[in-house]
């Protein structure tokens, strides 16, 4: 394919060989078809075709799924296990997927339209690496001896929660479900997942390459499906223990509701955002510009941290918008396989109506159009990056989350302006700082309230460093220990103890 934008045609490229190997659900060690025995489209967005058809589960099919997880955990061997030996079967997990990679980066690219190279250098050997870090945490789970007032022996177990619901969303497919499944793994847990309905295969095939590794049957199920039937079946499932979701915040208080409904399970959330980049004038332009543009291009602006409002501080603002608007027309669109260009297709089609609306929709609110702002190439869901000047704080491009490659670029003049714009928002996901001055760097990061402050860089995600939100972006960390913690109970356990010499 060739995707013009810009007038940039990428062509030249090869397209490796595209096998399917995994369609049906995977329920207690087994690949199975839907009770119903539908299944559903899932399309290439490259160009809108139909790759295959995948097994459709609903309630019945999750039924099935936490029963078979809900007997593993109960009384299989999982969280019986040492934490020892359940690493090095997470080990063996991780390294069968380094022996996949390619397989495992085609798949994300012809299901959620994802960089192929990308997936090959970063996502899917990320993935493997979240596994190894779990891993070798899982025999480090321990309580502490407390301390008590009286004469009591005290002290605290830490135990897996029991059987987890994980929902992924589609924008990340292979990260979303390692963020999930391996601290759960390694808390001792069994769990159904169920991967967003636009990008189902990966999933597919890592939960056979976990049964592979010697995961036990039962441990790691995954139903696909649609987010009203199959969704929405495990976070009302009154045998499910907690449930843990990324996605929008509007499905994020159905999670919470259908949970509070059933059996009060625990809910962890990591939601929306429509995160800040504030840029001091002391920065080095032609440095900010490239993050500003990596913060809301990469992954075509599918990301929850994606840095949308980019405030640039006043005697700095012209040159940057200049520098903006030139760098954006090389940035290159085209087929996720061809390794020269930027930025892939979005997810589907309606994802990439939703980007067309909200531009014009900043286009009829008032927002001056510096560049994109189309759709391109001949076929599929290609959006050009596009940046908004003139634009108000009240306007919705600004206060809504587009998920798609839309910048809206505003001026301001003090510190004190700088902050009151970063936090007026519902969201509180991420934010960005560039600045050569550390106290401006200090007084900014503690103001803003937001769960990840990146200081001159953007995207610095770490396995050791955890990730979530607060306000409206959701509760709940993923990556490092913190991550663990969420799929662990804290019991204490207490004994009198008689004639001692001391409390």
């Amino acid at each position: 394919m060739g995707s013009e934008t810009n007038g940039k045609v990428q062509e030249g490229f090869e397209i490796p060989e595209i096998n399917i190997k995994f369609t049906q659900l995977f329920i207690d060690g087994h690949f199975v078809d839907a009770l119903s025995g539908k299944t559903f489209e899932t399309r290439d967005p490259r160009t809108g075709e139909v790759v295959a058809r995948v097994a459709e589960g609903d309630k019945a099919d999750v039924d099935l799924a936490v029963k078979a997880a809900r007997k593993a955990f109960d009384d299989g061997p999982w969280p019986r296990m040492s934490g020892y030996q359940r690493g090095r079967i997470m080990m063996k997990f991780a390294d069968l997927i380094d022996q996949n990679i390619e397989d495992l980066a085609i798949l994300d690219t012809i299901n959620a339209g994802k960089l192929f190279k990308i997936g090959k250098l970063i996502d899917i050997p990320s993935a493997s690496q979240l596994l190894r870090y779990y891993a070798g945490a899982a025999d480090k789970i321990h309580g502490e001896t407390l301390k008590l007032s009286r004469e009591l022996q005290g002290y605290t177990l830490k135990e897996p929660i029991g059987v987890v619901g994980h929902i992924i969303p589609w924008n990340y497919p292979t990260t979303m479900f390692f963020f999930k499944v391996s601290p759960a793994l390694a808390a001792g847990c069994t769990m159904v997942v169920k991967p967003a309905e636009q990008s189902p295969l990966s999933a597919l095939y890592y939960a056979h390459l976990a049964k592979e590794a010697g995961i036990p049957d039962g441990v790691l199920n995954v139903v696909t499906g649609f987010g009203p039937t199959a969704g929405s079946a495990v976070a009302s499932h009154m045998d499910i223990d907690k449930v843990s979701f990324t996605g929008s915040t509007e499905v994020g208080r159905l999670v919470m509701e259908a949970a509070a409904r059933s059996n009060l399970k625990s809910v962890s959330l990591e939601l929306g955002g429509k995160s800040p980049l504030i840029i001091f004038d002391d920065a080095d332009v032609d440095m900010a510009v490239n993050l500003a543009q990596f913060a809301i291009f990469t992954n075509k602006g599918e990301v929850c941290v994606a840095g949308s409002r980019v405030y640039v501080q006043e005697g700095i603002y012209d040159q940057f918008v200049r520098k903006a608007s030139e760098t954006a027309k090389n940035w290159t669109v085209g087929d996720p396989f061809n390794p020269n260009i930027h930025q892939g297709p979005q997810v589907d089609k309606a994802q990439f109506e939703k980007v067309l609306k909200y531009i014009e929709i900043g286009k009829q609110e008032g927002a001056t159009l510096l560049t994109g702002g189309k759709a391109c190439g001949d076929k599929g869901y290609y959006v050009e990056p596009t940046i908004f000047t003139d634009v108000k704080d009240d306007m919705r491009i600004v206060q809504e989350e587009i998920f798609g490659p839309v910048m809206s670029l505003m001026k301001f003049k003090t510190i004190e302006e700088a902050i009151e714009k970063a936090n007026s928002t519902k969201y509180g996901l991420a934010a960005g700082i560039v600045t050569k001055d550390l106290n401006t760097m200090n007084r900014v990061s503690r103001s803003i309230r937001a769960g990840v402050i990146w200081v001159n860089c953007y995207f610095a995600f770490d396995i050791d460093c955890p990730f979530g939100g607060f306000k409206m972006s959701g509760f709940g960390k993923d990556m490092g220990l913190d991550a663990l913690d969420k799929y662990l109970h804290s019991k204490s356990v207490v004994t009198p103890i008689y004639n001692s010499p001391w409390c």
